[in-house]
């Protein structure tokens, strides 16, 4: 299956890889959410960019990460999408980090046709 949302999705990635915040923000809403951990949300592009800073940071600038097993479903101007995320990272104060995980995102379709990320939550069902 091939939706628009898939190929954000594609440029997100990108940036995060390249650790482009600027080009990363594009991709959200001006009131979207990030699960930043369980019980930790960035609300806003301004909180959004100073959590994607701090994980960065975290991980010594070496967060690549790529996403496959996409499942997009659409109503009402909303999109759901569910996939499997993989990464890998070096941390400043912890050793390498692998990890899979099942994302859910929740995009709509902004003004200016292009599809934004409403909620970002890259921990899926795994949020206890």
């Amino acid at each position: 299956m091939t939706h628009a949302v898939l190929q954000a999705i594609e440029q997100a990635d990108a940036a995060i890889n390249r650790r482009d915040i600027a080009a990363l923000l594009e991709f959200y809403a001006d009131d979207a959410t990030l699960v930043i951990e369980p019980g930790r949300l960035a609300q806003g592009k301004t909180q959004i960019a100073k959590a994607f800073e701090a994980i960065f940071a975290y991980f010594n600038h070496t967060l690549p990460i790529s996403q496959s097993d996409f499942h997009v479903i659409e109503g009402g101007g909303v999109v759901l999408v569910v996939c499997s995320l993989k990464l890998a990272a070096e941390g400043v104060n912890v050793p390498r980090v692998s990890m899979e995980r099942k994302p859910t995102y929740v995009f709509h379709l902004d003004a200016d046709g292009k599809w934004r990320c409403l909620i970002d939550n890259s921990y899926g069902v795994e949020l206890q």
